[in-house]
């Protein structure tokens, strides 16, 4: 692979983005490079993995725990913050580290160590913790990527919480399949399988562009496979944040039998300020979608509270109440009365 100071163009100040490769890691997969226009500054892949100088502009709001994790950690490498599952971090690292990430102060080699693999015997830790809690139902491997494991890593941990009895679900989010399609392989498709428990992926995906034919073809065999696929999206400035580019990316998923599942606004990363839009425009696009594609291709538009609070829908509102009736608006902007209930009134 070439390095990223290929896509450095003359209007762009190399010392200052080698300050941001110093701080944030920087990786990008033969595969994700490939589909760059190197011609076109705003091409949405180099603007999602290429560092950019506006990194280095931290704003006061900005937190380097964005969504409060370390709030929610009992042990190294668990998360828990609702009652019914957990986050497991396996590794910190990732092929690909995408220049908004809200993980970005603890993922990569810039973590100087701080952040290493789990070891067997913390591991071990993590599973008697969520053994010993009969309330949670879902493991949710984070990271870092998790498929960016070996298959004997990630069939021993499968293993390993196939012997919980309350756990049903083990989910795993991961950018893998689209940035990284030649390490979905049968051997590791076998270790996402490798016990009784109930698999789900979860695919990050910001722009249909990112859309192979490898990485198609990578998502069949996990389908293929038995296995269900849900979608995370971030809304991104001047990469998805218009009507066009959602509606291209969720038809793009669904047509790869992936289901749309959240749409993000921007989390207050440090130096992320310039990929955030407001939360009106995101409900805008949102109200563009609804009507104008198939309900399958909805996400749902979704804020993940500052401090540790927990992720909310912050959707656009079709509802609006009034002494006896309410109002509905339909796709087209049009609302249409609806009566209230008998005993409401």
């Amino acid at each position: 692979m070439s390095s990223w100071k290929t896509y450095v163009s003359q209007t762009e100040s190399l010392p200052a983005l080698e300050q941001v490769a110093e701080r944030y890691a920087v990786s990008i997969t033969p595969a994700m490079e490939a589909c760059i226009a190197s011609e076109a500054p705003h091409d949405p892949i180099r603007q999602q993995f290429i560092p950019q100088a506006e990194e280095l502009i931290t704003h006061p709001d900005e937190l380097a725990d964005p969504i409060g994790d370390k709030l929610h950690s009992p042990l190294r490498g668990l998360v828990h913050r609702y009652p019914d599952r957990v986050l497991l971090t396996l590794t910190h690292t990732c092929p690909v580290y995408c220049r908004f990430c809200f993980r970005r102060e603890v993922v990569g080699p810039n973590s100087h160590g701080a952040h290493k693999p789990l070891t067997e015997a913390e591991l071990e830790a993590v599973c008697a913790y969520i053994a010993g809690d009969s309330n949670i139902w879902e493991v949710i491997f984070t990271g870092g990527d998790p498929l960016a494991l070996s298959p004997q890593r990630l069939g021993h941990a499968v293993e390993r919480l196939g012997t919980i009895a309350h756990v049903k679900i083990l989910r795993w989010h991961t950018r893998v399949p689209v940035v990284a399609p030649s390490l979905i392989t049968p051997t590791r498709i076998a270790a996402l399988r490798a016990s009784s428990k109930t698999p789900y992926v979860v695919i990050h995906s910001n722009h249909a562009k990112e859309w192979t034919d490898a990485a198609r073809q990578a998502c069949a065999d996990l389908a293929d496979a038995g296995i269900p696929l849900l979608a995370q999206s971030v809304l991104l400035r001047g990469i998805n944040d218009t009507p066009q580019a959602l509606e291209d990316l969720m038809r793009t998923l669904v047509e790869n039998r992936v289901k749309p599942y959240y749409l993000h606004q921007g989390d207050l990363a440090p130096g992320t300020a310039h990929f955030r839009t407001s939360i009106a425009h995101g409900q805008s696009l949102m109200k563009g979608l609804r009507g104008h594609v198939s309900g399958l291709c909805q996400p749902t538009y979704i804020l993940d509270i500052p401090g540790g609070h927990g992720k909310s829908p912050i959707g656009p509102e079709y509802l609006s109440m009034h002494a006896e009736r309410m109002e509905v608006e339909d796709f087209r902007g049009k609302k249409h009365p609806y009566p209230r209930p008998y005993k409401e009134r």
